[in-house]
């Protein structure tokens, strides 16, 4: 964790919400520390420390914190419960990722991953892939891998290869994704499933499949190993798994790539929904959260696709087109206060 690390961060989360047209901006923040090597209590200490330090610049209608690695639904709330006790009263709608009991929203957790998924499915509708049997791949298997993996898998689709930080399995058949999972939330990692074979994480990268998922950390997909992808889609879940080198060796070679700033925008889209349902103190059902969000997911994915297809270059390119336009637009509606 550095401040270059977090200034790219805030300006990613910019052109984020930008593409799938939310009305946030983008911000960023975080804290060096391993938060592995810490107890509950001094976690919660450093976190309440952290949330009193940002009083001035956090809130309802100025910055809204939300999860990102290394953090959860408690972290959340105490950042919550934290700015509540500085204001004098609850104000549920300083941050999302929050418990479903402290104002959270149905969905959020899975909001990711179900991005991911409706993001690939998109896709295949261009490519002229069918998702039922569509052979997958999926890099990093913690809550975004999973979901993503579990969904697919509901599609239809056969996940083939998966992996984690410890190792990875492959079954060309198609590995039984909730019977994975099953298996990781008693063992924490996915070695040892029965229903594969051992893989490592780098060789998963270079499998050849219809969709490869990068959903764990950034830069796995260098100029030293993209002339090996041998996807037809590559679905970024993770922000940034491609570097600038390797996206053009990706292009180069007619991989169609689904961007990160759109691939994985469903967090902060439901993210901004549990924004909304605290805001009017009225909270949707998980079918209604996941049906809103399948709307805006569809109709960034096609925004996007249209204007990569009208301006003839690639999907990484109109997403950023498409973002900084929009928030051009608006800078130039509000004008210079001088």
């Amino acid at each position: 964790m550095n401040l270059d690390e977090v200034s790219a961060l805030a300006a990613w989360m910019t052109w984020k919400c930008a593409v799938v047209n939310i009305p946030f901006g983008g911000a960023k923040g975080g804290i060096a520390c391993d938060p592995t090597k810490m107890s509950t209590n001094e976690l919660e200490r450093m976190t309440r420390r952290y949330t009193a330090d940002l009083m001035d610049v956090i809130g309802p209608e100025i910055d809204v914190p939300a999860p990102d690695v290394n953090t959860d639904s408690q972290i959340m709330a105490w950042v919550m419960d934290t700015y509540s006790m500085h204001a004098r009263h609850t104000v549920t709608s300083v941050v999302t990722g929050k418990p479903i009991g402290l104002g959270g929203s149905e969905g959020r957790r899975e909001a990711t991953g179900r991005g991911i998924m409706f993001s690939i499915r998109e896709a295949c509708k261009h490519k002229g892939i069918s998702l039922k049997g569509a052979r997958c791949v999926i890099q990093g298997f913690g809550n975004v891998g999973s979901v993503t993996a579990d969904l697919l898998h509901k599609e239809g689709a056969k996940i083939i290869a998966v992996c984690d930080v410890f190792g990875g399995l492959c079954n060309p058949n198609g590995i039984d994704i909730p019977a994975l999972i099953e298996h990781v939330k008693k063992t924490k990692k996915v070695v040892g499933f029965e229903g594969g074979t051992p893989i490592s994480c780098d060789n998963i990268l270079h499998m050849e499949c219809d969709v490869l998922v990068p959903a764990a950390l950034e830069n796995v997909i260098t100029a030293q190993n993209a002339h090996e992808v041998k996807a037809a889609i590559v679905a970024e879940g993770a922000n940034g798994p491609t570097t600038a080198d390797a996206d053009k060796i990706l292009n180069s070679r007619g991989i169609f790539l689904i961007p990160d700033i759109l691939c994985n925008s469903g967090g902060v889209t439901v993210s901004y929904f549990e924004w909304v349902q605290d805001r009017m103190g009225f909270f949707w059902s998980e079918e209604e959260v996941n049906q809103r969000l399948e709307t805006i997911m569809v109709r960034a994915f096609n925004d996007v696709l249209q204007t990569s297809l009208t301006n003839k270059t690639n999907m990484r390119i109109a997403a950023f087109m498409l973002a900084i336009k929009r928030v051009l637009d608006v800078s130039l509606l509000r004008g210079v206060y001088a």
